[in-house]
């Protein structure tokens, strides 16, 4: 037998590193296996755009334009809300001026927050030649006089009785600040005015006769009480008297013409209790030589404050200048003196009402009234 040839050892052949380990360079993760931290850092790295001098222009506006897709639909939602919510508050204003226009002009409401809108608002009532009369003076007026019916007179409103006693306080108060109007225009023209010190002067010789009270907190209480006021309500009332009552005395130029010859005769020796027989207004002093039926305090509501206020500056016997009470040009004597009380005199020429100089002007440029009383 043929001897076998022999063989060189068979050698295994060497695998190629990717065959022997197919998972050691794989980039894909092993199921199983979590990342780890320095990973996640690299492949986060790896996703970074490179950005160069010569690549920056392009990397803003590649950007800008992906940012570009948000920008316009935002702006137009915001124009949108802008849009809407102006024609929501102009819808609300418009539904609130048509609601106070019916609750003043046809229901004629007199509510305390109807009040207070026309604080604010000007809505007229009226006007008297180039003249608006607001509705707030009008409702100032009224409400002053229902709130002392309603609780010094405890008048009820909602009665068959009430509501006409209400048309009679409408009328009114109408009238009452119609008539202002035209007392405002008369002062203007004829250079008549009052300062806030004259109107102080006033208050202050309210409180000290204790007209309204004998002090501040008192003043306060009935003012609140019999006209639901403050003290700067009543000032603004006190200073429109004062007004009308300037306005009068200026164009009464016969009512200042008597007054003088009256003082002039009296310094020239007539008897005081003779010429008030004589002259003087007052029907309820006349017959008896001017003389006041009982004697006059600080707090006594037998004269004008201002009056009585030029009176006790008087000693028995002394006759004062012209005063003017403010319905009124008077002269008084002090009698005689006794314990804070005094017995007194006095000649009265009484002004014209306010109406004689506001007729002609009402005559000549009619008022139109915007609600029907």
């Amino acid at each position: 037998m043929k001897k076998l040839k022999k063989f060189k050892k068979f050698k295994k052949p060497e695998l190629p590193e990717a065959v022997k380990h197919p998972l050691k360079d794989a980039s894909f993760p092993v199921v199983g296996r979590s990342k780890s931290p320095e990973e996640k850092v690299k492949e986060a790295l790896s996703n970074v755009p490179r950005i160069t001098n010569d690549t920056v222009a392009d990397h803003r506006e590649e950007v800008l334009s992906s940012a570009r897709k948000y920008i316009y639909p935002l702006q137009h939602s915001k124009h949108h809300i802008v849009r809407n919510s102006i024609m929501i508050f102009a819808f609300v204003v418009v539904a609130f001026f048509a609601a106070c226009t019916l609750s003043l002009y046809k229901f004629q409401s007199t509510s305390g927050f109807i009040y207070d809108v026309t604080r604010i608002v000007p809505f007229p009532i009226a006007k008297t030649g180039s003249q608006w009369v607001s509705y707030e003076s009008y409702l100032f007026e009224l409400r002053r006089n229902m709130h002392y019916y309603r609780t010094q007179q405890q008048a009820n409103f909602d009665t068959r009785d009430g509501k006409a006693q209400l048309m009679r306080l409408k009328q009114q108060a109408m009238d009452r600040v119609v008539q202002d109007s035209y007392v405002k225009q008369l002062a203007a023209q004829n250079n008549v005015s009052v300062s806030n010190q004259t109107v102080s002067d006033e208050v202050t010789l309210l409180k000290n006769e204790n007209r309204l009270g004998n002090n501040d907190r008192v003043f306060r209480e009935v003012l609140s009480e019999f006209w639901g006021w403050n003290e700067a309500d009543f000032r603004r009332e006190l200073q429109q008297q004062l007004l009308a009552q300037a306005v009068v005395a200026k164009l009464d130029t016969k009512t200042n013409a008597q007054a003088e010859n009256a003082l002039k005769k009296l310094r020239s020796g007539v008897d005081f209790g003779t010429l008030a027989g004589q002259v003087s207004e007052d029907p309820a002093t006349k017959g008896s030589g001017g003389q006041y039926p009982s004697p006059i305090t600080l707090n006594s509501h037998d004269a004008p404050p201002a009056i009585t206020a030029a009176l006790f500056k008087l000693k028995a016997g002394q006759t004062s200048g012209i005063i003017n009470s403010g319905y009124s040009l008077d002269i008084v004597k002090a009698l005689d003196t006794s314990s804070g009380s005094m017995r007194a005199a006095h000649i009265q020429f009484n002004f014209q009402d306010i109406s004689v100089y506001v007729k002609p002007l009402a005559a000549k440029e009619p008022p139109d009234k915007y609600i029907k009383i």
